[in-house]
């Protein structure tokens, strides 16, 4: 579970409180309570992060603070960690539940899949959201590519929206948008050439990391969910999921 401390868009923020306690550790006790991950463990390049840690007995791993991305954090951690598939899950997303790691590991039953993510459709409100990036695929699952952009592009305004919202209704196709979830699994392997890659081109321009593994021909299969998430990188995201965990 990478966790770095420093942010350009939301200064510290997995230590900011959300209903009192620090963002990590509503992202450490929902990643405990799915069942389906063997161990849960914080790698961080920070030691204010990693004291908070060891103070509520939380497993830790502090990594350089030089690692640019949640993937080669995690691939850090692997080194000295053996599983046949890691999960990445970033400290930023507090509304993790158990639904998104079964649907995350479900492409794995199929020996060919190296890498997985996750889609739900996309609220209105999202999809000229830079901060939430947009995914298309092929029929059979694979990431075909992921934008911060408005992809795909709606020429004839036909758009269909997320779950619980109107939706237009026209002749012909009407085009979907998927908002992609940043949560990660990877085989051994894969997760270890991930390094020996040279950032690439699409992913410096995005500034999206799982864009190297698409340019190197490294397929992704992406999984669809149900369940929305707030990966948290404003101050109007910590509101919001705030809001919603003291629902809870």
């Amino acid at each position: 579970m990478p966790a770095r401390l420093a942010s350009t868009r939301l200064s510290r923020k997995v230590l900011r409180n959300i209903a009192g306690r620090p963002m990590l550790a509503w992202v450490y006790e929902a990643a405990s309570a799915c069942p389906q991950l063997d161990r849960v463990l914080i790698a961080t390049d920070s030691d204010e992060v990693a004291e908070l840690c060891h103070r509520n007995h939380w497993p830790v791993q502090l990594t350089s603070p030089d690692l640019p991305s949640g993937t080669d954090r995690v691939h850090a951690v692997a080194r000295h960690h053996h599983a046949d598939i890691y999960v990445n899950i970033q400290g930023d997303e507090p509304l993790l539940k158990p639904e998104h790691i079964t649907a995350l590991l479900r492409p794995f039953t199929h020996h060919h899949v190296e890498v997985s993510t996750l889609k739900v459709l996309c609220t209105p409100e999202n999809i000229t959201n830079p901060n939430a990036v947009k995914v298309v695929t092929a029929a059979d699952g694979r990431a075909l590519y992921f934008s911060r952009a408005t992809i795909p592009f709606d020429r004839d305004g036909q758009a269909r929206y997320g779950q619980n919202h109107d939706r237009q209704a026209h002749d012909g196709v009407a085009p979907e948008y998927w908002k992609h979830i940043g949560l990660y699994a990877y085989r051994k392997a894969t997760l270890e050439r991930f390094p020996t890659l040279p950032p690439s081109l699409l992913e410096q321009t995005e500034r999206l990391e799982q864009l190297r593994f698409l340019e190197n021909n490294i397929p992704i299969y992406v999984e669809p969910t149900d369940f929305d998430t707030i990966g948290v990188d404003t101050e109007e995201d910590l509101h919001r999921v705030e809001s919603l965990l003291l629902r809870q």
